[in-house]
C-alpha cells in the first residue's frame, strides 16, 4: 500500500464537508502513482469512484495531463517535407467508450483533413467500458487499416508519409490501458475518461479538439487548457460527447487560438441546407458499409454528415476561409476520389510496416 497516495485519497474522498480538491501536483502525482502501479488496486477503485463522486476541478484535471505527458507516447510533428497544407495538426479527443447510437463520421473527417493537406491524430482503446460502444481502432480495421499492429516508431513514420497517426492505448501506453479494468469494476466513468478528451499525445503546433456532453465540463476545459499554457483548442458539444458536429440541433463550438479571446460558435443546420437527421448507428458491419459508401462519393444522410463535419474542420484548420467554402471542399475531396485515395495510401503504408 502507498502511504502517500493514501492521504490524496483521504483528500478527496472525505465528503462533502471535509473533502478537498487536489492541487495540479498532487493530481499529477495521484496519476504518476495510478499509473505506475504505486497505488494498490484497492487504493485505485477508491480514488477513482471518489473522485467521480467529488467531480473533478479544472487545476485537477491539469495535473492528470501533466502526469500522461511525462509518461505516455509523444509524436512528433510531422515531416514537413511531404507539404501539408498547415503547420497545426487536429488531434481528436473522442470517448473512448465508443458510440452506440449515432454513427461515428471522425474517421472520415480525419481521411478528408489528411486528403486536404491538414495532419491528424487521434486516440484510444478497444471497447471499453462503461458504454462499450464501437471504438475507433475498430472503425479504423474495417476500413483496411490496423493501427494495432504498429510500434510508436512505425506510427511515426506512417504520420510522416501520409499525415494520419493513431495512438492505441495497448500497444502504446499500456500504463493507461491497465487502469481501464477498474472503469467496469465501478460501473461509472471516472475523470480519466473527461482527461482523454484533452490529452494530446503529438508534439509542436497542434489544435486540441476535445467533445463533451454536460455544458459544466467546457468550463473544466478552458481552466486545464489555460493553465498549461494551450492557446489552440476546440470544444464541441457533440454527438454523444464525440467531436462530431449534430444535425438534430444547434452546434455550439468553442475555439481559441492564440492571441485572440475565446470564441463562442454556433451552426444550425438548416442554415447550410442539411437535415435534421443523425444517422444511427445499427451494427459495425453497418456502418462500415456506408462509410465506404461515401468514400466512393455515393450520396447518403452519412454523407451528408461526413460534408457538414468535414465543411466545419476544413475551415478551422485554416484551408477555408468560411464554412460555405468548406462545405463546397469536403464535397468535392469525397466525390472526387481524393479521400478515398488517402484512405488507400494509409492502409498501404501501415500494411507496409506490419
Amino acid at each position: 500500500m502507498s502511504d502517500a497516495f493514501r492521504e490524496l485519497l483521504r483528500t478527496i474522498g472525505s465528503g462533502v464537508h471535509t473533502g478537498e480538491n487536489l492541487t495540479r501536483q498532487q493530481a499529477a502525482a495521484a496519476t504518476r502513482m495510478m499509473l505506475l502501479g504505486e497505488a494498490t488496486p484497492a487504493q485505485i477503485g477508491a480514488f477513482m469512484i471518489s473522485h467521480r463522486i467529488k467531480r473533478p476541478t479544472g487545476e485537477e484535471l491539469a495535473g492528470m495531463l501533466d502526469a500522461y505527458e511525462e509518461l505516455g507516447p509523444m509524436l512528433a510533428p510531422p515531416n514537413r517535407e511531404k507539404g501539408f497544407a498547415v503547420s497545426s495538426v487536429a488531434v481528436f479527443g473522442v470517448a473512448y467508450d465508443g458510440r452506440s447510437r449515432t454513427a461515428p463520421i471522425s474517421p472520415i473527417t480525419a481521411l478528408i483533413l489528411a486528403a486536404s493537406g491538414v495532419p491528424s491524430v487521434m486516440h484510444g482503446g478497444d471497447v471499453m467500458p462503461t458504454k462499450e460502444g464501437i471504438p475507433l481502432i475498430e472503425i479504423w480495421r474495417g476500413l483496411g487499416v490496423d493501427w494495432t499492429k504498429l510500434s510508436l516508431e512505425k506510427v511515426q513514420q506512417v504520420f510522416d508519409s501520409t499525415g494520419l497517426g493513431f495512438v492505441y492505448l495497448p500497444k502504446h501506453f499500456p500504463q493507461a490501458a491497465d487502469l481501464v479494468p477498474y472503469r467496469r469494476e465501478i460501473g461509472k466513468r471516472p475523470p480519466f475518461s473527461t482527461m482523454e478528451l484533452m490529452w494530446c499525445p503529438c508534439a509542436g503546433d497542434v489544435n486540441v479538439i476535445s467533445g463533451y456532453v454536460h455544458p459544466p465540463t467546457e468550463g473544466m476545459f478552458q481552466k486545464a487548457f489555460e493553465l498549461r499554457g494551450v492557446k489552440n483548442y476546440t470544444t464541441v458539444k457533440g454527438l454523444e460527447g464525440s467531436c462530431d458536429l449534430p444535425r438534430d440541433r444547434t452546434a455550439i463550438i468553442g475555439i481559441a487560438k492564440p492571441d485572440t479571446d475565446f470564441e463562442r460558435v454556433l451552426l444550425a443546420h438548416g442554415d447550410y441546407g442539411f437535415s435534421n437527421t443523425n444517422p444511427a448507428f445499427e451494427s459495425a458491419s453497418d456502418l462500415l458499409k456506408k462509410m465506404q459508401e461515401v468514400l466512393l462519393g455515393k450520396p447518403s444522410e452519412l454523407m451528408h454528415s461526413a460534408i457538414w463535419n468535414g465543411g466545419f474542420y476544413l475551415w478551422r484548420s485554416g484551408v477555408c476561409l468560411d464554412i460555405n467554402s468548406g462545405l463546397i471542399e469536403a464535397e468535392t475531396l469525397l466525390s472526387s476520389g481524393q479521400v478515398v485515395q488517402k484512405l488507400e495510401e494509409v492502409s498501404q503504408a501501415v500494411c507496409a510496416l506490419i
